[in-house]
């Protein structure tokens, strides 16, 4: 799937914020080695230099685009580095001290079983803190799925988009840490975020969502599937004289190794 850096930046306090919120409850105080996975852009994997300076930083992703936007942060950190892979043939490495993945697990199907091995794998001590987006059944996914479900979309997008059991709930997560042998913590927030501009909630989609639609079709049928999803949001959506709010369920779990 082929992602856009500048459009994952948009929005970038309401994006970055769930990060911050979950590496917040991480309280290693002097980590040899910190792995981000999914690292995106790198901007937030940057963040990570600052909180442990001494610190070895890695980010991982799978995307080239991505990677080449993190290229220049690298450049400026002599603790960052990043690396091309993909996140479900990763394996934590013995020195590991903090893993951290925000909002990309969920393009990783079967990363439930992969979490309880990852933590088995940890050394004792060892943190890993994980986020993902609780919001597959709002309006923003449920119209996209109908949409492209529907007759003049299915022989298209059929089988595109994959929402069903892409995430766990808190209770999931908890459990798989609990009985990997962790201390852990697991909870979800919804932030009401008031987004500003024309058909905000779209474009915040194009960032993310909305990706595998827009590589399955050509730029004309692109355009249309994206009109008419527009005036569906509209409508979930409507706009107020301090923006549109664009409610957003995170869920959020956090371990220590006994």
């Amino acid at each position: 799937m082929k992602w856009d850096p500048s459009k994952y930046v948009e929005f970038g306090n309401h994006r970055d914020r769930p990060f911050h919120d979950l590496v917040a409850r991480v309280r290693a105080e002097h980590p040899h080695k910190v792995v981000d996975l999914g690292c995106g852009p790198g901007n937030l994997t940057a963040t990570l230099c600052d909180r442990w300076p001494n610190a070895s930083v890695l980010g991982l992703d799978s995307s080239g685009e991505m990677l080449a936007k993190a290229a220049t942060l690298a450049a400026r950190y002599v603790n960052l580095s990043f690396e091309l892979g993909d996140i479900a043939d990763w394996q934590p490495e013995e020195d590991t001290d903090v893993v951290v993945t925000n909002a990309a697990l969920q393009w990783v199907p079967g990363h439930q079983n992969m979490l309880g091995d990852w933590l088995s794998a940890l050394k004792p001590g060892a943190w890993f803190a994980l986020q993902v987006p609780g919001n597959f059944t709002s309006p923003s996914h449920t119209l996209m799925r109908e949409l492209a479900e529907s007759s003049q979309w299915r022989s298209r997008l059929g089988g595109v988009l994959r929402h069903d059991g892409a995430v766990g709930s808190p209770a999931d997560y908890l459990g798989i840490m609990l009985d990997a042998g962790c201390a852990a913590d697991a909870w979800e927030t919804t932030y009401q975020q008031v987004l500003p501009g024309a058909d905000p909630v779209l474009e915040w989609v194009r960032g993310t969502g909305l990706r595998p639609v827009l590589d399955a079709l050509s730029p004309e049928d692109a355009a249309d599937f994206e009109g008419q999803y527009s005036a569906l949001l509209r409508d979930a959506y409507p706009g107020t004289r301090h923006g549109t709010v664009f409610p957003f369920r995170r869920i959020f779990a956090v371990a220590q190794k006994k």
